[in-house]
């Protein structure tokens, strides 16, 4: 797999962190635009990478790229994975994956028409962990309450409280909590039970607008699954499931996850999920096999989910 990485923020650095050991990934280019083309030279130094390009078509027609790697503002997504599917490349595409679900739709139309590859990085789909939670799900008993929090004082806030407004708190850029943060907390509520019969949202709006936190209720027939996020004040991260037998919780927030807890009546097996590793390294490995595999069909299962996650979130903003 010959990767292009597309942008140049903390995303993007996380990402180049996490494929440094990744045998079978050759990051081969980055792209940035070009009044940021400073911070892609400092990039493609620190990180070893061959060819650095501040024009995306010239890129996207370039032999040595066959994936990219697209980790720019929100509002971008669609037109970037788009021309880049429409040159012929597969797809990484940093959640969320679009703002509405005709784009990831479309998107996912042309990948599957054209045997293409195209996945969405949401980083715990893909660890092992949540294959034990998933199996362990029916030893709980009947699901009666879900609840999820990620919440994180974001180091721009303060700066937007004074007036300057960076792409994660711009509406313009389709900012905002729900995109951000939560959008974890509906992969995962929507990746073990699809899509819920109604959906609310209740955000905490701030002087333009935008969510700066907020709750998802998500209504199934027989429980409700509560989803909390913030950028404008912290807390311990988890993700819990209740049932009539016992409940499992997931300790820490997705970006640092510290351990998976499974109680069965009055005992309790706890996972370490401290593993050493980067926490973006298991969704790159498991692009790798999918990719190398051929297995369309694996890819069409988290295309479902990408799908539902954007109709829900896509509902919750319309509320």
């Amino acid at each position: 797999m010959n990767l292009a990485v597309i942008g140049n923020g903390n995303i993007v650095h996380s990402a180049l962190d996490a494929l440094r050991d990744i045998d079978g990934i050759r990051v081969t280019a980055i792209c940035v635009r070009s009044q940021s083309e400073h911070k892609g030279i400092a990039l493609q130094k620190e990180f070893c990478i061959p060819l650095l390009y501040t024009d995306y078509d010239k890129l996207l027609g370039s032999d040595e790229v066959d994936f990219v790697y697209i980790g720019i503002v929100n509002l971008k997504h669609f037109e970037y994975a788009k021309k880049a599917l429409l040159a012929g490349k597969h797809v990484i595409l940093e959640k969320p994956s679009c703002i509405h679900s005709s784009e990831i739709k479309e998107l996912a139309d042309i990948a599957v028409n054209n045997n293409l590859y195209f996945f969405e990085a949401v980083t715990f789909l893909h660890a092992g962990f949540f294959k034990t939670l998933r199996d362990a799900l029916p030893s709980i008993g009947k699901i009666k309450v879900v609840q999820c929090n990620f919440s994180k004082f974001s180091s721009r806030y303060k700066q937007y409280l004074k007036g300057v407004i960076h792409p994660v708190f711009d509406p313009e850029f389709a900012g905002g909590t729900l995109l951000d943060l939560n959008i974890y907390n509906l992969n995962f509520v929507v990746s073990l039970w699809g899509k819920p019969d109604k959906v609310f949202y209740f955000p905490v709006s701030g002087y333009n607008g935008i969510d700066t936190s907020g709750v998802a209720i998500l209504s199934y027939p027989t429980f409700v699954a509560e989803c909390v996020a913030a950028k404008d004040s912290d807390s311990p991260g988890f993700m819990q499931v209740q049932g009539e037998e016992g409940w499992i919780k997931i300790e820490g927030a997705p970006d640092d996850f510290k351990a998976l807890h499974i109680c069965v009546g009055n005992e309790i097996r706890t996972i370490s999920l401290k593993t050493g590793r980067h926490r973006m390294e298991d969704e790159f490995l498991d692009f790798l096999s999918i990719y190398n595999n051929r297995d369309i069909n694996r890819m069409k299962q988290f295309l479902n989910i990408s799908i539902q996650v954007c109709e829900v979130a896509e509902q919750c903003l319309q509320n």
